[in-house]
């Protein structure tokens, strides 16, 4: 069988866009959300946030929106956005579960919380 290799080359100095994507999908999540961004932020990681099924609905939090300004293109699923939240305006970017794919594809760790 050949050997898979990722597109992302770590051997050869080639660095993955994002060190932490955070894929937020409870509303329970600004609990861990808040204080693991601002470990991010103290650190000087490059790091974001997709927001899916009821995560969107922490975007509701004023603490959340401010240090969601810290984010690399944070997205909010435009579905789950206008299932949970209806006509109310979304504070980030609205997307596809593509885009939480790609999202995927830029970064060294992914979480979910």
């Amino acid at each position: 069988m050949p050997e898979i290799k990722p597109e992302i080359d770590l051997e050869h100095g080639q660095e993955p866009e994002l060190d932490l994507l955070m894929i937020v999908s409870t509303t329970e999540a600004d609990s861990v959300l808040l204080p693991l961004a601002g470990a991010c932020a103290r650190r000087g990681l490059r790091w974001t946030c997709f927001f899916s099924g009821d995560g969107v609905q922490v975007l509701d939090n004023p603490a959340v929106v401010q240090m969601i300004g810290d984010a690399d293109q944070p997205v909010a699923c435009e579905h789950s956005w206008a299932g949970r939240m209806g006509a109310k305006s979304c504070p980030i970017t609205l997307g596809s579960q593509t885009d939480n794919s790609a999202l995927v594809g830029r970064a060294s760790t992914v979480i979910g919380l």
